[in-house]
């Protein structure tokens, strides 16, 4: 009988994503080939402690349970500790927005040199980062919505070009979008209007972030494609938004239960369009360096069918509502096969990085 892979399975965290990175984290756990995989919950409670293995399983059952602080290691800067586990053979980091989606714990496992699913430090700094991946978007020919962006030193100082609305608005548009550059989930994102709605966007962004970006509003539907691999990976079907309610996907609208917004799958666009947005979404992720997964999210003017970049979430969401398992399921990769492939992408990845010289 063959020896099972020791999984560490890493959720919850600092970040304002804690709950939908434990409901993430239930999925996973249940999902997986039990058989084949011997999974170890490593589960960070909200101010950044790191529970015992059985405080952890507990924290898994329920997002809020109150961990005991007895059995943590002390904070985050002791998440050496994670060496100290059982033998892991992989870490399968499910923590969204800070720590996890940003570089962090990307750069703990390399230096702690085990392997791990999803990208290497790069690419999961630069797709976290909001202002950067439009940048890079723009650069390799995709379109974009017109931003600019504000630092807390610009806002703090209220320098006009940034905080006035009506300069704001001459270029782009009355209506614009608020967003902290390096949040997911939509935290922190706002429409504003007139100038008290926008002053109030930028005090709420700028609670989540030093960088904040304004965009221009667009009347688009909002579609969301996978991606699935390393060197040659495979993308999915396009999904599509539909938001009964409110004007933009909000955090409630994603993953509380009496939302109002469904997904549709395929989405109903034309087969060139879908055949586009397939096209763009595996440009970006190969050049903005992501490896083993990623959701890649679009805007389509409803006016002209213009294909608009917006996002790309290298952690994406493993919930019952998820987006990114429900492209796969619809591709006929089902949830037990889609984490066994992440998995081995993962040991994959790490393989060949041994196989690198370091040395002259």
């Amino acid at each position: 009988m063959m020896e099972k892979i020791k999984v560490g399975l890493v959720f919850g965290g600092e970040s304002s994503e804690f709950e939908v990175s434990v409901n993430s984290a239930q999925n996973i756990y249940h999902a997986i080939d039990q058989a084949k995989y011997e999974v170890y919950p490593l589960g960070f409670t909200q101010d950044g402690y790191l529970a015992s293995p059985s405080e952890s399983s507990k924290l898994l059952e329920d997002a809020s349970y109150q961990v005991v602080r007895g059995e943590t290691v002390p904070n985050l800067n002791h998440l050496i500790e994670l060496q100290n586990y059982p033998a892991l053979d992989i870490f399968l980091p499910i923590i969204h927005g800070n720590i996890g989606e940003d570089g962090a714990i990307q750069g703990l496992f390399r230096v702690l040199g085990v392997p791990f699913v999803g990208s290497d430090v790069l690419g999961a700094a630069a797709t976290m980062d909001k202002d950067l991946s439009k940048i890079l978007a723009e650069r390799i020919g995709l379109k974009v919505a017109k931003w600019l962006t504000i630092k807390r030193p610009q806002y703090e100082d209220q320098i006009a070009e940034f905080v006035d609305y009506e300069q704001v608005a001459a270029k782009l548009g009355r209506k614009v979008f608020v967003k902290p550059a390096n949040q997911g989930s939509s935290v922190g994102i706002a429409p504003a209007q007139d100038a008290t709605e926008y002053a109030a966007a930028l005090a709420d962004a700028f609670r989540y972030d030093d960088k904040v970006l304004v965009e221009e509003a667009i009347n688009a539907i909002e579609v969301e494609t996978a991606v699935l691999g390393n060197d040659r990976p495979i993308v999915s079907g396009v999904g599509q938004i539909i938001n009964a309610a409110d004007e933009f996907y909000t955090y409630e609208n994603k993953y509380e239960e009496n939302s109002t917004s469904t997904l549709q799958i395929p989405a109903a666009i034309p087969a060139e369009t879908a055949s586009q947005i397939r096209a763009q979404a595996l440009a970006i992720y190969q050049k903005i360096e992501v490896f083993g997964l990623a959701r890649v999210d679009f805007m389509i003017k409803r006016e002209t069918g213009e294909i608009i970049f917006n996002e790309i979430n290298a952690i994406p969401g493993f919930t019952n509502i998820s987006m990114y398992p429900k492209l796969f399921e619809q591709a006929g990769i089902h949830y037990p096969e889609l984490i066994d492939q992440l998995i081995q992408f993962g040991l994959e990845r790490y393989r060949h990085l041994q196989e690198l010289s370091h040395h002259i």
